[in-house]
């Protein structure tokens, strides 16, 4: 619970200029290209900080690490209600996402912390649900303050939020090893994930990580798949705004039903694939049946710039639905197949590639749209995105299993 509340807080920051843009825009003006600057800005510094905050958490530990990374970004957030110009929405837009970019390292740091195999990818999709909470929440409550109060105070209550969570997470969380109220029949369960790791089982750097081809496959699929997220969770709004003529008021009505699915897909991929191991299906083949599954709803977004408003609602919800699925299965994979001292780094290196994803097409979505291309050369190339990714994953990781085996 903590870490989703944490993950959903992330989600309403980052989502707050896309849903705000239009009251944004009469202050500040911005074009097509510029609105993917701005993304562009805050995936930059995520996809590096991603990346350091894996190896940042593996150094600090969770409890503290995450801490200083909360603080971190709800300033950042709320400097963005200080912005007077583009150029200053840019620089806030960098800050926020320097921040968290450490997010989900730590996520998963805390499921390799806490929870024995078979539970993880549960564990995940309950954390990875606030990602859902928080784009749900996003556009309703911006729509309501917009009513009676600027778009800058949006950002002052936003960072705010970030900063009570920090109380939270100090005073309730610690690794199983170190709480001061797990029991004696609690620790007991725990213990596979508790114990030391093997004799002899040493930390790997980045460059050894690099020599691994389910490293390099994992950093790909995220690259395939988060560009067509990122350009979903970003442009969504927009879309609404620009294609359909919705207003922030409409916005603010529809435009929280794709989130919710996206917090369905969460549950739903998490548990799928906990339920087939439970059925005795191996690793292997329990995550990829549950990812392939995820894949190969998503071409159907294709669709949406021909399809009337309600089915193109509808088609943006089984997208969000099949990403948040397999998005909480491709974050699950490193606990699975890396040592636990490492799993923060591959998760960064993971991370990262996600983030320069959504920075290559993002660029094109901008570039396109502004030399008259249109939406519908957008929508199919972001509904293939997954599929090949998927295939990406099955030829560089054959057999998803832990390193060691991997190795032997």
């Amino acid at each position: 619970m903590l870490v989703s509340a944490a993950i959903a807080i992330s989600y309403l920051d980052r989502q707050t200029l896309p849903v705000a843009i239009k009251a944004i825009e009469q202050d500040i003006p911005v074009t097509n290209q510029q609105f993917s600057l701005l993304q562009t800005a805050f995936l930059i510094t995520y996809a590096f900080m991603y990346a350091a905050g894996g190896r940042l958490l593996d150094a600090l530990g969770t409890r503290r690490g995450f801490a200083i990374i909360m603080v971190f970004w709800s300033l950042a957030c709320a400097g963005h209600g200080l912005a007077t110009s583009f150029g200053m929405l840019a620089a806030c837009r960098l800050l926020l996402g320097a921040g968290e970019g450490g997010g989900f390292p730590a996520a998963t740091r805390v499921v390799a912390e806490w929870f024995p195999v078979k539970e993880r990818s549960t564990a995940m999709g309950i954390m990875n649900a606030g990602t859902a909470l928080g784009m749900v929440v996003a556009p309703p409550l911006i729509a309501l303050m917009l009513s009676f109060t600027s778009w800058r105070s949006i950002f002052f209550v936003t960072g705010a939020l970030g900063l009570a969570w920090t109380v939270w997470w100090r005073r309730d969380y610690f690794p199983p090893e170190e709480h001061p109220k797990l029991g004696d029949e609690e620790r007991a369960q725990l213990q596979s994930v508790v114990q030391p790791g093997p004799l002899g089982e040493k930390e790997l750097a980045w460059l050894d990580l690099l020599h691994f081809r389910q490293t390099w496959g994992l950093v790909a699929a995220k690259f395939l798949s988060d560009a067509a997220w990122y350009f979903y969770l970003f442009w969504l709004p927009k879309y609404l705004y620009d294609a359909r003529g919705f207003d922030i008021k409409s916005v603010g009505t529809f435009a929280w039903i794709p989130p919710a699915a996206a917090g369905l897909g969460c549950l739903v991929g998490g548990w799928f694939s906990s339920y087939l191991l439970q059925r005795q299906l191996p690793l292997n083949r329990a995550r990829k049946v549950a990812l392939g599954a995820s894949a190969f709803v998503m071409p159907l977004i294709l669709f949406v710039p021909s399809a009337p408003i309600a089915w193109a609602i509808a088609l943006f919800s089984l997208a969000y639905f099949g990403q948040q699925s397999w998005s909480t299965l491709v974050m699950i994979l490193p606990a699975d197949i890396f040592p636990k001292s490492t799993v923060g780094a591959v998760a960064g290196l993971v991370g990262f590639g996600g983030a320069m994803g959504g920075v290559v097409f993002g660029q094109l979505v901008g570039y396109l749209l502004d030399h008259g291309y249109g939406y519908g050369l957008v929508f199919a190339l972001a509904g293939s995105l997954h599929v090949v990714a998927f295939a990406t994953i099955c030829l560089a990781i054959p057999r998803i299993q832990p390193l060691q085996g991997a190795r032997a």
